[in-house]
């Protein structure tokens, strides 16, 4: 093998290397924002490519890094979005025995059920939504 057939090869680099990798708080005042960071701004990266990568914790975690410059303004919700969340977040604070809503999500996976009907523990009814009544209809 010759020497020029040697190539360095950084570790740390995304794959072809095209992309600059900073290190944890060391992108500085640069026109760069993570998606998070974005979000706060109102924006969203709108369909362009990292421009570069921080890294920490040695390189195991790692987020893109987008231009402030290029991101677009977040779409707005509509309703149908808000229902369609509004019905995802529901299967997660529902309890599947007592039927009650709950305004966090309910350990589904590893209880099964709300903490009441898993073990006896007390809920604070300021903590829910009772079921609606048996006999209930809506627009009937």
């Amino acid at each position: 093998m010759a020497a020029q057939d040697l190539v360095d090869v950084d570790p740390h680099s995304p794959g072809d290397g095209s992309l600059p990798v900073f290190r944890w708080k060391q992108a500085g005042r640069t026109n760069l924002a993570t998606r998070r960071q974005l979000r706060e701004m109102g924006l969203r990266p709108g369909g362009q490519e990292p421009a570069a990568r921080i890294e920490c914790r040695g390189g195991k975690r790692f987020a893109w890094l987008y231009r402030i410059d290029l991101a677009k303004p977040k779409l707005p919700m509509t309703l149908a979005k808000e229902a369609a969340l509004d019905r995802a977040m529901a299967k997660r604070q529902t309890c599947g025995t007592c039927r009650r809503r709950y305004f966090h999500c309910i350990p589904l996976r590893t209880v099964g059920s709300c903490l009441e009907c898993f073990d006896g523990t007390p809920a604070d009814p300021t903590s829910y939504i009772a079921p609606p009544a048996p006999d209930h209809r809506l627009a009937a």
